[in-house]
């Protein structure tokens, strides 16, 4: 079966202070396609630009119904989805287990429309993985990802965590070219 990967990734300069710039990156990849994709917002937040790289993904798809895999280092991305907190946020009423309304919701509910169109696994990555670092701490990295994830061969690793660097890089093009409200 041929899927749509996708990699993400946010990122924000000063994050959690009153003044910040935010920046999210996304690659879109079927076979030897590939489209890249990259946005940013001022006054933000780490998370909202981890949420906004994915929902840009999605949106950019042309079509429904569709076996889509999503490659993220963020915990709070991957997990909604994996662990399903987002049953309970919606029998909750928006709402925490600790009865807090849930951050981002705005944005919890366009990923929430997006993936019900497709069929979607998430999986996560290490984020800012060094390529270069020694054999052994790839190989870490390695054993951590497929206990994580399950199955994937090594190069197959390398190369979704190429692909992570590569969002990364997009996530902060907005954020170099600063923001200019």
């Amino acid at each position: 079966m041929k899927y749509i990967n996708i990699y993400t990734d946010g990122a924000c300069a000063g994050n959690q202070s009153d003044v910040n710039i935010g920046g999210w990156g996304c690659i879109l990849e079927y076979g030897r396609h590939k489209k890249e994709l990259c946005g940013g917002e001022c006054n933000t937040t780490n998370n909202r630009m981890e949420l906004m790289a994915l929902i840009a993904a999605f949106e950019a798809l042309k079509h429904q119904d569709l076996s889509v895999r999503v490659f993220s280092d963020s915990a709070y991305l991957v997990d909604c989805f994996n662990k399903k907190w987002y049953e309970n946020w919606l029998q909750n009423g928006w709402k925490t287990s600790a009865r807090k309304p849930v951050e981002n919701r705005d944005l919890w509910e366009r990923l929430l429309h997006e993936t019900a169109l497709h069929t979607v696994r998430f999986y996560r990555i290490q984020g800012h993985l060094n390529l270069q670092a020694s054999e052994e701490k790839l190989n870490e990295a390695y054993r951590n990802f497929i206990k994580r994830n399950g199955p994937f061969t090594k190069d197959e690793f390398l190369y979704i965590a190429a692909q992570n660097i590569r969002a990364d890089e997009l996530a902060n093009v907005f954020i170099k070219s600063e923001c200019k409200e």
